[in-house]
């Protein structure tokens, strides 16, 4: 079972093939009610079957359809569940999510799979990046609200002893080939410690100071071009030495003390959002802000009705969109006149615009911030700020 991200999500609407089939579930996670789990997901499938005979699909394409979620149906598969469960099933594509977080119980089958119910665990403002490190473990990893996943470093270092072997090895080079000896990661950064005689904690702290530079090398390809927050996690001491040796622009001052071997991964993850979380929300209040100000000088880069917020989506235009939770407008997108056509109840051809505007904004490279009804601005159902 793969966990949703922002991959996922397009894999998922990349080419799709109708019908597009989104079961959403609710789990109960304690006592009796789980067993309502089973229950309420048999009654999700007849409905599913009921929409899908009313759109004219034959019985057996149905029954296809639907067959592999309905193999989930045992033992096993219940006793696995966390929040929420979504389901998406097409012709050409099946995948279900055992999900961190509740969802609305939904059945939705269209033209393309229906994810807005997902937006806070593949928000992109929510990524992070966590170094943890010691002397004897170094490891990189990814993370938002409610994962972390360990990434693999072309040429990370392991460790402490294995730096120094390093470096030992391009001494003995470089003296073969009549380089001065003194030669190494330090020797090659601005700031670095030298001199003969230090004492032996000077010499340990130079030792560590290379070991960072060595490790922050690593880093610098994978980290080219991104801009999201990196997190160190070690001793208290080894900070200040890795603020040193670090050339990472979003590199965050506030860092995870204590001894990293010994936390869990879903420690590490909770620490770190604790660190990151205010800074997002900062983004997202400035960002509402600028929409703000923008309304008020009724600017032609913001955009409050659906009908011009889902073709600036599909065509790149839409940097920040904003959509109220559980709430829908349904109707569909006519590519050739780039028009929208509205319906106060949906009709078998009909998807929800919201969902569209989110799913082609994130693919665009747009921020989505999903609010509470009465928390959107000025009480419009739908706002974006453009990017012209």
């Amino acid at each position: 079972m793969t966990i949703f991200s922002l991959d996922e999500l397009k894999n998922l609407v990349q080419n799709p093939e109708y019908p597009c089939v989104s079961l959403y579930l609710p789990m109960e996670k304690l006592g009796g009610e789980t067993r309502q789990n089973p229950i309420r997901f048999k009654n999700l499938i007849r409905e599913a079957e009921n929409r899908l005979d009313e759109m004219g699909l034959r019985h057996a394409e149905t029954v296809n359809l639907l067959k592999p979620a309905m193999e989930l149906d045992n033992t096993d598969f219940w006793e696995i569940q966390n929040q929420g469960l979504v389901i998406f099933s097409s012709p050409n594509l099946f995948r279900y999510y055992c999900l961190p977080i509740s969802c609305p119980q939904l059945v939705v089958v269209g033209k393309n799979f229906h994810i807005k119910p997902l937006l806070n665990l593949i928000n992109n403002d929510g990524k992070f990046y966590i170094l943890a490190l010691s002397q004897n473990h170094v490891k990189f990893y990814s993370g938002t609200r409610y994962k972390l996943e360990e990434i693999a470093v072309e040429n990370m270092p392991q460790n402490l002893a294995e730096t120094l072997l390093e470096d030992e090895f391009q001494k003995g080079v470089q003296h073969r080939v009549g380089t001065p000896r003194s030669v190494s990661y330090a020797a090659q950064k601005p700031g670095s410690v030298h001199g003969q005689g230090s004492s032996d904690r000077e010499k340990h702290e130079r030792e560590i100071l290379n070991f960072c530079y060595a490790v922050d090398t690593a880093l610098h390809e994978t980290l080219r071009d991104e801009k999201a927050p990196l997190i160190l996690a070690g001793v208290d001491y080894l900070l200040p030495i890795y603020q040193k040796a670090n050339t990472y622009p979003h590199f965050l001052e506030t860092g995870i003390t204590g001894n990293v071997e010994l936390l869990k991964t879903q420690e590490l993850n909770q620490a770190a959002w604790e660190i990151v979380a205010p800074l997002f929300q900062r983004e997202y209040e400035d960002l509402m802000a600028v929409y703000l100000q923008l309304a008020g000088e009724e600017s032609n880069k913001i955009a409050n009705d659906i009908k011009t917020i889902v073709p600036a989506a599909y065509y790149q235009r839409v940097d920040t969109l904003f959509v109220p939770e559980k709430e829908y407008i349904w109707g569909k997108f006519d590519l050739p006149t780039a028009t929208v056509e509205l319906h106060p109840e949906p009709t078998p051809e009909d998807e929800d615009m919201l969902d569209f505007a989110v799913i082609h904004t994130m693919l665009n490279g747009g921020r989505v911030y999903s609010l509470e009804p009465e928390a959107m601005p000025r009480g419009v159902k739908v706002a974006a700020i453009c990017r012209y």
